[in-house]
């Protein structure tokens, strides 16, 4: 009940974390700015696969994207939309990686949607009957701000969990 309590307050908050956010950049240093992400991890066992979606400022990630990519992005009104999806998987590949009972697995990429102020991407692991050892390693933003932090809320075997790591910490077990 307190992580569903939990997330709910999260998932609520993220507008206002977006005008504080905003805030900073209209005015400097009059307000402090947040720097978060949400990722869930769900274990779909009907499906036997591990979904994930990752919530991002879309301000922060289409600037994280245009130094890891060292190209121009526009998240909302992409020139070219297959150029800006593979250039969000490979960031997310290379920032975050799950290894799941003890086994590396490989995301599928698919796709990303627009929400409010941030970017909900999608991914899916295929495969998964079971999912009760849970490895990640994140570092997602974390070459945008070090004052990133990463906030997972994982789901399987009935049970829900959620963790939260400030950079640098990259590694969570489940």
């Amino acid at each position: 009940m307190v992580n569903i309590l939990f997330r709910w307050c999260l998932l609520s908050l993220m507008p206002l974390f977006s005008l504080v956010h905003r805030a900073e950049h209209d005015s400097p240093k009059t307000l402090h700015p947040f720097y978060v992400s949400v990722i869930e991890i769900n274990h779909n066992a009907k499906e036997k696969t591990a979904e994930i979606s990752i919530r991002i400022f879309t301000e922060d990630l289409e600037a994280t994207l245009r130094k890891y990519g060292n190209a121009k992005v526009d998240l909302l009104h992409p020139a070219n939309k297959a150029a800006i999806d593979k250039l969000l998987n490979d960031y997310i590949q290379h920032k975050l990686q799950l290894n799941i009972e003890g086994k590396p697995v490989t995301m599928h990429y698919l796709g990303y949607e627009q929400q409010l102020e941030s970017i909900w991407t999608y991914l899916e692991v295929k495969d998964v009957p079971t999912m009760h050892k849970l490895a990640v390693n994140c570092s997602l933003l974390y070459d945008y701000q070090d004052k990133q932090s990463n906030i997972f809320h994982i789901k399987a075997n009935g049970k829900e969990q959620s963790f939260k790591l400030d950079y640098p910490e990259t590694d969570i077990r489940y």
